[in-house]
């Protein structure tokens, strides 16, 4: 069978630069998926998108459906002749229907039963007749939350659409899409090379336009722009802040990148850097430049979607834009500073946290209670904690973080350093909202730590204790993510402290604000060490892993963590599965018996592969403890596995249920022995292999 090239072309007015990756990879995916559903095989499929055309590319794909045979099926061979071979009724009423005689009769197999059927020649459709729908249902099927209508076509799309065009190879597939009928014409880009271009042949497409200044293939616009940005920070001996977001975006934005270099006046790098920062790209979608240490430089880079022949016109166009937007952040900074962070606790006062919590300056005091008890734990000193945390809050009045509000914390350490607190205390007012979503940087600062466990578990004590608990649908105070972002401060600071003890804390600081302590503790305990499963399964450890460590509840997270580790290190080890199929098999015979009082009496054991078990639980015992008291139970996990010689020959050669009860009794002593030095460490009999 033939194959060809077609090539499909939807152009419109701009699409939305923030989807059009999404809606470059969707159009692909839906057009794959309608080839396949159809029978129509192909190579590949090669995707293009600029700010006005959504384009494929689709190789090697058959002129036709291959043809078939579709069968008709019939009554049983049985019903369909009489006793002298003639068809019944039954056969004849279904030739009809088929439109056959007797000699187009075939028979297949159906389970026990033999059937006649009519095996129907079915001619496969071509592509010309097919393609059309599929690519149609594809643009139907796009991933866009609000279509529009243009002019008087019903027909919806996410932008107006201006032309359709739709090759194979050298010739124009006859069809209506989206109200336009197909031709073999694009066009270029919009103020360089407006006018109409005719194509030979769909292999002609990213050559012919490139001539007209368009690069179609997104992937090639953004090399080049990555290119041409690193060329000019590279220049200033400066990197570029590109956000993977942002440069999506700006690919987006453009269908000729010319990137150029802009400047913005000395005296704003007085002003935060993340204030410039964030209006640069959020508002004018700029690429900001900084040294090696990552202090912002006074350029800029924009992406221009024209190749002017003035480009210092364009440059100066952009500075002057800048400038009142960088001005606007310079005068919220200067006025800020006219009033101390302390101070604003007053207005703290007048913004409420929750109705039945009280206000952000309510909140602010028990934090600072949290911090303090906190600080035992976390090694800072506890009048900084204290401090930081009475400054926590107060830049969420301020001028700057009004305007931005993503710099709350960062506005207040930079206030703080100005007003001459030293780094702990003004270090932690940036760091009290780390970490901020999952896999994010930790606070730095052992005091930043004490203010973002005491945020967090203030928000949450608070919520259980008025009963708002998260349900399935709703987590306004996105307490799963807080709960997460404790469990972390705790274990990767190496923190001794139990769940308990920091729900305790907290329920100090409402004191009689919450009512019921009791439950308030057991539920916010509870919701707490259920998080334990996302977060680590989020770190790729097994379920079974989890859940072997859970059965015992550890009571510290630091402690879940380290058998959390050694679990994981175990399950990898050779004799692992035989261990845990054997921990089972105790596990089941000891919740079936209960096990006898007493130590294992060694002048009872009888059989040798009972003597053998016992002599090394008895070797190995003294080498474990240590090592479980010391919480190093990588190590006594390890050790633990030199048992799996022994365990095999006990249950392969020695009768656990004895008709002798001492004897019986004995050997259960001796298996609750065993189980109780692996459930030391974690219930490995839950682990699957």
């Amino acid at each position: 069978m033939s194959q060809h090239t077609v090539l499909f072309e939807l152009g419109c007015e701009e699409l939305p630069p923030k989807n059009l990756k999404a809606l470059r990879d969707a159009l692909q995916a839906e057009t794959s998926k309608g080839l396949k559903d159809a029978g129509l095989h192909f190579d590949h499929i090669e995707a293009y998108a600029a700010p006005r055309r959504l384009a494929l590319k689709i190789v090697n794909v058959d002129a036709a459906q291959a043809d078939t045979q579709k069968r008709f099926d019939g009554p049983a061979l049985q019903a369909a002749y009489d006793a002298e071979g003639k068809p019944t009724r039954a056969l004849e009423g279904f030739m009809r229907g088929q439109g056959i005689t007797a000699d187009q009769v075939s028979t297949f197999q159906a389970g026990k039963v033999e059937k006649v059927c009519f095996f129907k020649d079915v001619k496969g459709q071509s592509l010309d007749a097919l393609l059309p729908q599929i690519l149609q249902t594809a643009l139907d099927n796009l991933p866009i939350a609000k279509r529009m209508r243009s002019a008087a076509s019903r027909t919806e799309f996410v932008r107006p659409v201006k032309w359709v065009l739709l090759l194979k190879d050298d010739q124009v597939i006859p069809a209506t899409i989206q109200d336009h009928a197909a031709g073999n014409v694009s066009y270029g880009h919009r103020f360089h090379a407006p006018q109409a271009i005719s194509l030979a042949h769909a292999n002609d497409y990213l050559d012919a336009l490139r001539q007209a200044k368009v690069v179609a293939d997104f992937a090639e616009r953004q090399a080049i722009i990555d290119q041409q940005v690193k060329a000019l920070a590279d220049e200033v001996n400066a990197t570029a802040i590109v956000p993977s977001d942002l440069r999506d975006e700006v690919t987006a934005l453009v269908e000729w990148p010319v990137a150029l270099r802009a400047s913005f006046e000395q005296r704003f790098l007085a002003v935060p850097q993340e204030a410039l920062i964030t209006t640069m790209q959020d508002n004018q979608k700029y690429f900001c430049l900084v040294d090696s240490e990552n202090k912002l430089q006074p350029y800029f880079i924009t992406v221009s979607n024209i190749e002017s022949k003035d480009p210092a016109q364009i440059i100066e166009g952009n500075e002057k834009v800048v400038r009142p937007r960088l001005s606007d952040a310079e005068f919220f900074f200067l006025q800020d500073q006219k009033q101390p962070l302390a101070s604003r606790k007053d207005k703290l006062a007048n913004m409420v946290f929750q109705a039945q919590l009280g206000t952000l300056w309510d909140k602010s005091t028990r934090i600072a209670q949290l911090a303090v008890a906190l600080s035992a734990i976390t090694g800072a000193k506890a009048e900084d904690a204290e401090k930081a945390a009475l400054l926590a809050k107060c830049d969420l009045t301020s001028e700057l973080v009004g305007e931005f509000p993503e710099l709350q914390g960062i506005a207040g350490t930079y206030y703080a350093r100005l007003e001459g607190e030293n780094d702990q205390v003004a270090q932690a007012l940036g760091e009290q909202y780390l970490p901020k979503f999952a896999g994010d940087v930790l606070p730095q600062t052992a005091t930043g730590t004490s203010i973002a466990l005491a945020d967090r578990l203030d928000t949450l004590v608070g919520i259980f204790g008025i009963g708002q608990a998260p349900t399935g649908s709703k987590d306004p105070f996105a307490l799963r993510r807080s709960a997460i972002g404790i469990l972390r401060l705790v274990t990767e600071n190496n923190l001794d402290v139990s769940i308990e003890q920091l729900v305790d804390f907290a329920l100090d600081a409402y004191a009689t604000v919450i009512q019921d302590h009791a439950k308030t503790r057991q539920d916010a305990v509870a919701f707490l060490e259920g998080r334990y499963r996302a977060k680590y399964e989020d770190q790729g450890v097994a379920v079974d892993v989890i859940q072997a460590v859970q059965a015992l509840s550890p009571k510290s997270p630091l402690d879940f963590d380290k058998r959390v580790n050694a679990v994981n290190h175990f399950r990898n080890l050779p004799e692992a599965a035989a261990l845990a199929a054997a921990n089972k098999r105790v596990a089941n015979i000891l919740a079936k018996e209960a096990t006898p009082e007493g130590q294992v009496v060694e002048s009872a054991l009888l059989e040798a592969a009972e003597q053998a078990l016992y002599s090394q639980l008895q070797a190995l015992s003294p080498v474990v403890q240590p090592l479980l008291a010391a919480k190093d139970y990588t190590a006594a996990l390890s050790q633990l596995a030199a048992l799996r010689t022994p365990i095999d020959a006990f249950f392969d050669s020695v009768m656990v249920m004895a008709e002798d009860p001492e004897l019986k009794a004995n050997r259960l002593r001796l298996l609750a022995q065993l189980r109780g030095l692996f459930t030391s460490v974690a219930d490995i009999s839950v682990l699957q292999h």
